[in-house]
């Protein structure tokens, strides 16, 4: 059987007094005091002016031979007839306790008290007595071990929720982790083929077409002209006054106004490069005219 029992609130007991007032200890004390017990939740057995009075409980009623009444017309009961309302009433609370107990709560014990005490009419008032104390103690501590394994299940279920959710996160950086290494792995791969010749080339023969305008004819002589200059090596630096990559800028960090990976990038060289042929010559070949004239552009 699968049930659910509310978790019983708890707070440390800060005094001896506080450490004794457990729910257990309450119920046992209820019980054997016989000022009152409980079945169901409702008021079944009281004293009344030193005698037992039965409240509105059918079930209590029947057990010892008295119809059910209001509680203005309650029986006084005493002696035999009210050790066998206390019995009954012991009863139906362990039944109870038996029926809401967690399934993984050992009742062995307590259905075997609740079975001795189910003879309570065949039995003298002192046996009633012994049973009814032996019943309440086992309906007591099932009532506290249920409780307890209520709370561990809970335990148990919130920390396996919390490890799967804790599970699931890292699941998900891991794969994020993993895919920002893809993209950077796809991106040097990309930046690596770009820095190439054939790259270099395509990126500026691409670049001249939609940025400037400039046909085959244009990128024949940026071909030309940038051949001369570095044959399309990014890392190229002239030796001779230090002009550096493709465009062979001077100083290189001219570049450095496209972006800041100039000395890495060839697609940054390129960029700067046809901005410079584009302000200073207007075409790629009025400055590959230039530079065969004077051997520098």
């Amino acid at each position: 059987m699968t049930r659910t029992t509310p978790e019983p609130h708890t707070t440390t007991a800060t005094t001896r007094r506080q450490a004794l007032d457990t729910p257990g200890r309450r119920f046992r004390r209820a019980l054997r005091g016989r000022s009152a017990l409980v079945v169901g939740g409702a008021a079944a057995v009281a004293l009344v002016g030193g005698v037992a009075t039965v409240g509105t409980q059918p079930a209590i009623g029947e057990a010892i031979g008295i119809p059910s009444a209001s509680a203005s017309s309650v029986p006084a009961l005493h002696g035999a007839s009210l050790d066998r309302a206390q019995a009954a009433a012991t009863i139906a609370t362990a039944r109870t306790v038996l029926a809401d107990a967690n399934d993984k709560t050992d009742t062995t014990a307590l259905e075997r008290r609740v079975d001795a005490l189910s003879d309570y009419r065949q039995l003298s008032g002192a046996a009633i007595t012994s049973r009814i104390a032996s019943t309440v103690d086992a309906t007591a501590e099932v009532a506290e071990a249920s409780a307890s394994q209520d709370k561990a299940d809970a335990d148990a279920a919130a920390k396996a929720a919390a490890d799967a959710k804790a599970a699931a996160a890292a699941k998900a950086a891991a794969a994020a982790k993993a895919a920002a290494a893809a993209e950077a792995a796809a991106a040097a791969e990309r930046q690596a083929a770009a820095n190439t010749v054939a790259g270099a080339k395509a990126t500026a023969s691409s670049m001249a077409s939609s940025r400037y305008g400039w046909g085959s004819g244009e990128f024949q002589c940026l071909d030309n002209l940038w051949t001369k200059e570095s044959g399309w090596n990014y890392q190229a630096v002239n030796p001779n006054g230090g002009a550096t990559g493709i465009p062979q800028a001077l100083p290189g960090s001219k570049m450095a106004t496209v972006a800041a990976d100039w000395r890495t990038n060839a697609t940054t060289q390129v960029t700067w490069g046809l901005q410079y042929i584009s302000a200073a010559y207007g075409t790629p070949c009025a400055a590959w005219a230039h530079s065969q004239a004077n051997d520098f552009y």
